[in-house]
């Protein structure tokens, strides 16, 4: 027999709904619709080691919003998955609405545009960066429905006043989780050659860069983090090749 599912008031406008294991979707489903007749809001926390509890908010029309850490239940601190569903989201029965279901737990990455910027000598610009004691290539992260080539240009106009056009893409690069940081692509854009005179034209953003130079292989090598001196090589590897490299930790 399975456990009713219960609705209560926790704001103005507000409803959290629970239920128990075996609750069918479609009960569930009509309780978070009888509620929005009454509330703008009906939510759900949900343990993250319970994927059955999950799947039914998923599919009764809750969409995931995030992690609530240290949530005390029964005098413990726990964490929980915030489901919600609104009174003026499209309904899931359209495609607009169905697509906004998933979109909200399906997997998003982080995505890293970086430029690769020589010098008629063959030297590549590098940055030095306020908040890590490694330098790295001009760039930065990709915003929420940025496309990586626009966010490039972006970032190298922010960090280094310098607008330059993102060329051809040289490698794609998969960074593992590493350092509190979950895992991300980095794509490296072609910026083309400049003369050394370009470095004049450099405005900094204090916040981030320290500095800007061209630097030859051998710096690149001491001044880089190891994985970022393989992004290197291997961007600067394919400036003339075939097509975008795909690496890993910049390792093909």
């Amino acid at each position: 027999m399975t456990e009713q599912t219960v609705v209560t008031t926790v704001a103005e406008g507000t409803a959290r709904i629970s239920w128990g294991p075996g609750q069918p979707v479609d009960v569930v489903r009509h309780e978070v619709a009888a509620a929005l007749v009454e509330h703008a809001r009906v939510e759900a926390l949900v343990d993250p080691g319970d994927e059955a509890a999950q799947r039914v908010a998923t599919w009764s029309g809750l969409r995931r919003e995030g992690v609530m850490r240290g949530v005390t239940v029964d005098g413990t601190q726990v964490d929980r998955i915030v489901y919600a569903r609104l009174a003026t989201d499209v309904p899931v029965h359209e495609p607009e609405g169905f697509r906004a279901l998933l979109n909200s737990f399906l997997p998003r990455k982080r995505a890293i545009s970086q430029m690769l910027v020589r010098s008629d000598d063959e030297r590549v610009l590098l940055c030095q960066l306020t908040y890590k004691q490694d330098w790295d290539l001009p760039g930065g992260v990709v915003e929420v429905g940025e496309s990586p080539q626009v966010a490039v240009v972006r970032e190298v106009e922010e960090e280094l006043g310098l607008t330059i056009d993102a060329g051809r893409l040289l490698v794609t690069d998969w960074l593992p989780p590493w350092g509190g940081w979950d895992d991300a692509l980095c794509l490296v854009f072609d910026g083309g050659v400049h003369g050394a005179e370009v470095l004049d034209r450099v405005v900094r953003q204090t916040r981030e860069i320290r500095s800007a130079e061209f630097c030859t292989p051998e710096q690149v090598e001491e001044r880089c983090a190891d994985f970022t001196a393989r992004r290197v090589r291997s961007a600067l590897e394919n400036v003339a090749g075939p097509g975008p490299a795909y690496t890993e930790s910049g390792r093909g």
